[in-house]
């Protein structure tokens, strides 16, 4: 990787080198070499880094910052940034936002609060009643284009000023500005109603005197809420009580999180046990709750009693947590609210739209500023040649708004009639059927980007899980060998159930066994697959759930043990849907779990019978841990056996010395299966009651809880007995794979962004092809202090062309001491990964390559959880998906599949962006050929400030004479649709941006110049004799010349193309009949009506032609040449 970007040494202490060497030489050792060493600074200590930031300031973030800021910086858009920061300071100022305390909230008590908290309200208006019409003045007048028609309209009112009809300067601005009210009012009233919607949902509310209903704004921290089934959470809630006899429930967090899956949820103990819902107002209890923070996955607070004797304290987890914006999926939850309106985890995790303006956008507005210098330098030329006589500032003043058109006001017309052209087009491609845009003012960003970003869940992949793969260690079963494991599964229950009993059914086993030519060996795989599916049956965290029946009178019957456990109405919940493609495969080869509660688990054997388990302990999956363990003992024969599955890394330390673990887990990752390794360990009586002892103490410890805690179960976890390695894989979306290799070969960078585990989004990334096969993959390791990173980024500095995988803590730390540094180095590497990322970091990881690249950015989701990133990217495309359809409605575009984002990008956005390209540049052209003219005969007569071309003339020229034709540019195409898709090549072309840039722009202007010059003189030249028919002349030489410059521009005809060109020839003819008085020089015609018996003469038809035929010829002959001698990379193609 680039080793040109120095890691700037931090000033050595030698006093700090022997710590520093012993603590982290061991970690790093792998990576760092002593040879590798040499290049390394040595560093401070994590407390020299506290002590000491002063070395920050050589990095080169810091220099960046630093650069010399003057009058030049000023002039060129400091002015802006000052603005802005002044606006931020007085925001601030008035929106001091209050520090967010830890809290103690007594259970139905809100008058006990100390602290007043915010009201549980959702608003997601941009604006208010005060504040929309300002607000959408200031949008619109913020663009230079916007002023600059504003004060020239304006002008019009001052008598001495005015050179024309009001009409001609007010009625377009007035239409551009009347359409964006309308459809900023309908756009806000849609919110307002979505708002209003949401906050006046009832709840039933706890009190003293009974249940009252409470609309959602209204409910406070310290209410006790009963939230139904399939009902929204209002607020994060403490989880009381449950209508469920286990004493938990679960919850759907799709529009949180983005996981589809259900999360159990647990109640607090010591209200779930009370004997009726009244009683929560007889005893005197609390919760203390941490400050609110952003992470979703984590709480610590604890629940107290007081009236009893001693006091009951239970610590609270995040399995006692109920969080706004989920939904209950079974039983009756009740719940005290701890967090409400803006501190609400759902709320502080949300960033809020800003309005998207697009590149081509800016860059037009820095075009028209170009064309305003010139029309001010014109002007003053043309005071300068008069003398600077009379009131000569006036003069310069009458010339600015001579020549405004330079700067046609129907550029925005036209351009977002365009935009809206290009939205009609993309939702009525058959190809990607359901696209919908909601965001029409940024169709031409479809075209110019540089990096995706892009969720896996739900996005890359279809988040359905299937079994794959069962490894041993000696032998290995496949999808198309499961039937020996059925047949090994049915044969060792039946053996153990025939022990006791002794029944016929023993007979059909020794027929079996004779058949086996080696029964030793078949007897210790039978008995190795027996326990490796018994571990997998149940090492896990799923619940099986039945739907309830309902009989011929309408009553819910109660479910009884048979019917309970008949398989067609059984389904599995569990956080993690691999946990639930490994149940839903021990069923399949015979071994069902039939029943579960948070105390006991049942299974059922091929044969029908029950086994009872009582679960003793439950360690759920963390990141950090990377695994999760069950302590169970077996009712029948009291045996306490310890299982515990995770992930290869975590396991290989704790299982017993084997030699084909790490092996097989290589083999599978390649293959793009997500690998669990499963082991176990008998456990005695008094060894479980010493552990029981030490954790229950380590649990309600308030400090450092989580260290204590993983410390006493890490003393269990040593020498376990290795089982097995199984190989699920998740199932990728439709054409992931050659639409990922279209977009690379596009030149699109493309990052992964997910929540989900460092190894399931390594696997992904492997098995969707983000990464190619022969790339190598750099893990970035967790890292936690200054130090450590600095380290780390030498070490992947080193790496040449690798993707780069990293977690979400890890990159907090990066881009806290190394942000300049660590984008760099990314974004030169041809992938990226981000596992364990929050919507926050999602939306924070667009704005850093927005700023550091200056490149576009797309991103792409399909869950609540990508909405930050969506609105913080240039371009936010939603899937709708089983993830709801937070994200789709949050998007600038929709779409129903992932592939479709291929045509998206190839055809639509490059069309978009070329077709907006030439139409900007048109309508420039349009409005510089008519300054020019006016330009010229204001100079031949006498630098007269008088307008060439009377109001009705203008307008018709802008509208009905040449409007259909320029328009028309929004159905031209240079590559044929399928072209693009099969090279995507083409689309590198566009991010450099050079349909529209200031050499193309120049083009345009030389172009304008000479055809306007050509036919004002070719005017004055041929028709010295008739000099008073010198406007309809020009006029009508200018029409034909426009209509063939659009005939010039259009590289694939359409027949619509056709038809504006003849409409609107055919309407000027119709019209010279009509507009007679207007063809005369200045605001008092001198005399000179329209002839139209000299119309129709020879003599003018033919000098007309004649000097449309010089002002066009020769750029025919200039693009005939250019084509053949310098065709662009598409012609070669269609050709």
């Amino acid at each position: 990787m680039a080793d040109s970007i120095p890691l700037n040494p931090v000033r050595k202490n030698s006093k700090r080198n022997p710590y520093y060497n012993s603590a982290r030489r061991s970690r790093y050792s792998l990576e760092d070499e002593p040879s590798n060493l040499d290049e390394m600074p040595l560093m401070m200590s994590e407390e020299g880094f506290e002590n000491d930031e002063s070395d920050y300031q050589t990095l080169p973030r810091a220099r960046v910052n630093q650069r010399q800021r003057g009058l030049g910086w000023f002039l060129l858009g400091g002015w802006k940034v000052l603005c802005g920061s002044c606006c931020d300071c007085l925001a601030h100022v008035f929106r001091r936002k209050k520090e967010l305390k830890a809290r103690t909230v007594w259970l139905g008590c809100p008058e006990k609060c100390e602290e007043k908290y915010p009201k549980n309200g959702i608003k997601n208006q941009k604006y208010n009643i005060f504040t929309f019409v300002p607000g959408v003045l200031y949008q619109q007048f913020k663009f230079f284009l916007n002023l600059y028609f504003l004060v020239v309209a304006c002008s019009q009112f001052v008598p001495s000023l005015k050179i024309g009809y009001l009409y001609t300067y007010w009625a377009p601005l007035g239409f551009v500005l009347a359409v964006t009210v309308v459809r900023e009012a309908v756009d806000e009233a849609r919110r307002y109603q979505r708002d209003k919607e949401m906050n006046s949902q009832l709840y039933s509310k706890l009190t003293v005197r009974g249940k009252i209903q409470v609309k959602s704004s209204d409910i406070q921290v310290g209410d006790l809420i009963i939230v139904e089934k399939n009902q929204r959470i209002p607020a994060d809630m403490i989880f009381l009580r449950t209508s469920e006899k286990t004493g938990s429930c679960f919850i759907r967090t799709d529009q949180l999180d983005g996981e589809t899956d259900w999360k159990l949820k647990v109640a607090v103990g010591c209200t779930q046990r009370l004997p009726a819902v009244g009683d929560l107002f007889s005893i005197s209890a609390y919760v203390y709750a941490q400050r609110p923070q952003l992470d979703i996955h984590s709480f610590e607070g604890n629940f107290t009693r007081e009236d009893t004797d001693p006091q009951i304290h239970e610590s609270l987890s995040i399995e006692n947590t109920l969080w706004a914006s989920t939904v209950v999926a079974s039983g009756t939850v009740i719940g005290v609210v701890i967090y409400t309106g803006k501190e609400t985890r759902s709320v502080l995790n949300t960033s809020y739209a800003k309005n998207k303006v697009g590149l081509l956008d800016l860059e037009l507005n820095r075009l028209t500023k170009a064309l305003f210098l010139a029309q001010v330098v014109l002007s003053v030329v043309m005071v300068a040649l008069q003398g600077f006589v009379g009131p000569w500032f006036r003069n310069l003043f009458r010339f600015i708004v001579l020549f405004s058109y330079i700067i046609p006001i129907s550029l925005r017309v036209n351009l977002d009639m365009g935009k809206s052209a290009y939205g009609w087009m993309i939702m009525k491609d058959e190809n990607i059927p359901g696209t919908v845009v909601r965001t029409s003012t940024i169709p031409e960003e479809l075209g110019r980007l540089v990096y995706l970003l892009t969720d896996k869940t739900g996005t890359l992949t279809q988040n359905e899980m299937i079994f794959k793969r069962l490894h041993l260690g000696t032998v290995s079963y496949g999808t198309d060998t499961m039937d020996e494991i059925q047949s090994h599964i049915i044969q060792s229950y039946a053996q153990v159930s025939s022990q006791p009993s002794n029944s016929s059914t023993s007979g059909s086993t020794p027929s079996r066994k004779t058949q086996t030519s080696a029964p030793k060996v078949r007897k210790s795989v039978s008995s190795r697959i027996h326990e490796a599916v018994k571990a997998i049956a149940l090492c896990h965290n799923v619940t099986p759930v039945y739907e309830s029946h309902t009989s011929v009178n309408g009553e819910t019957e109660s479910a009884e043990a048979d019917q309970d456990f008949s398989d067609d109405n059984r389904t599995y919940q569990a956080s993690s849907p691999d946990e639930v493609a490994l149940v839903r495969w021990t069923e399949s080869v015979g071994l069902t779990l039939v029943n579960r509660d948070l105390t006991s688990l049942q299974l059922k054997t091929p044969s029908g019978q029950i086994l009872s388990y009582h679960i003793l302990q439950i360690f759920p999956f963390t990141s950090e841990s990377k695994r999760m363990g069950i302590i169970v003992r077996e009712e029948s024969t009291g045996d306490i056996t310890f299982y515990m599955k995770g992930a290869d890394v975590a396991m290989a330390s704790i299982v017993q010395y084997n030699d084909w673990l790490e092996e097989e887990c290589g083999n599978m990752a390649r293959e793009g299966l997500r690998t669990l390794v499963v082991a176990k360990k008998s456990l005695s009586e008094e060894q479980y009651q010493d552990f029981e002892n030490r954790y229950n103490q380590a649990k309600l410890s308030i400090h450092d809880r989580t260290l204590k805690v993983a410390a006493v179960v890490e003393s269990l976890e040593r020498e376990m007995e290795l089982l097995c390695l199984t190989g699920v894989e998740d199932q990728l979306q439709a054409d992931v794979r050659p639409t990922l290799e279209l977009l690379r070969n596009a030149g699109i960078k493309i990052w992964m962004l997910t929540g989900d585990k460092l190894e399931t989004a390594t696997c992904i990334a492997k098995s969707s092809h983000l990464v190619s096969r022969n790339q190598d993959i750099h893990v970035f390791r967790p890292v936690s202090n200054r130090g450590e990173a600095h380290l780390e980024l030498n070490a992947f500095r080193r790496k040449h062309d690798c993707a780069l995988v990293i977690s979400g803590d890890s990159l907090e730390v990066c881009l806290r001491y190394y942000e300049h540094e660590f984008v760099e180095l990314a974004c030169q590497c041809p992938a990226v990964v981000c596992c364990r990322c929050s919507p926050t970091q999602k939306a924070h990881i667009v704005t850093l390559l927005q700023q550091h690249t200056a490149n576009r950015t797309c991103a792409i989701g399909d869950g609540g959880n990508d909405v930050s990133m969506i609105q913080a990217a240039h371009c936010g495309i939603g899937i709708e998906g089983k993830e709801g359809k937070q994200a789709s409605l949050a998007a600038d575009f929709s779409i129903t599949q992932f592939k479709h984002i291929g045509r998206l990008l190839m055809v639509h956005g490059r069309n978009s962006y070329k077709r907006s390209a030439a139409l900007g540049q048109f309508v420039m052209h349009r409005g510089m050929i008519i300054s020019t003219m006016q330009a010229v005969f204001s100079s031949i007569f006498f630098f007269a400030s008088v307008p060439l071309y009377q109001g009705f003339l203008m307008v018709g020229y802008a509208t009905i004479y040449t409007m259909f034709p320029v328009f028309s540019l929004v159905l031209d195409q240079d590559v044929k649709p399928e072209m693009a898709l099969l090279y995507p090549e083409l689309y590198k072309d566009l991010t450099k941006g050079r349909s529209l840039s200031f050499k193309t722009f120049l083009i345009w202007v030389l172009i304008s110049i000479y055809q306007g010059g050509i036919l004002m003189y070719g005017a004055m030249l041929l028709f010295e004799s008739e000099f008073v028919h010198v406007v309809a002349i020009s006029f009508t030489a200018l029409i034909l010349t426009e209509l063939l410059m659009v005939a010039l521009t259009i590289r694939t005809w359409h027949w619509l193309m056709v038809v504006a060109e003849f409409f609107s020839l055919g309407c000027y003819l119709a019209s010279l009949a009509f507009l007679n008085e207007y063809f005369g020089i200045g605001r008092v015609s001198f005399g000179a009506f329209l002839d139209l018996s000299f119309i129709t003469t020879w003599p003018f038809l033919w000098k007309v032609s004649a000097i449309t035929l010089v002002s066009c010829l020769p750029l025919y002959i200039i693009k005939y040449l250019k084509r053949k001698f310098s065709p662009p990379s598409y012609s070669k193609l269609s050709s």
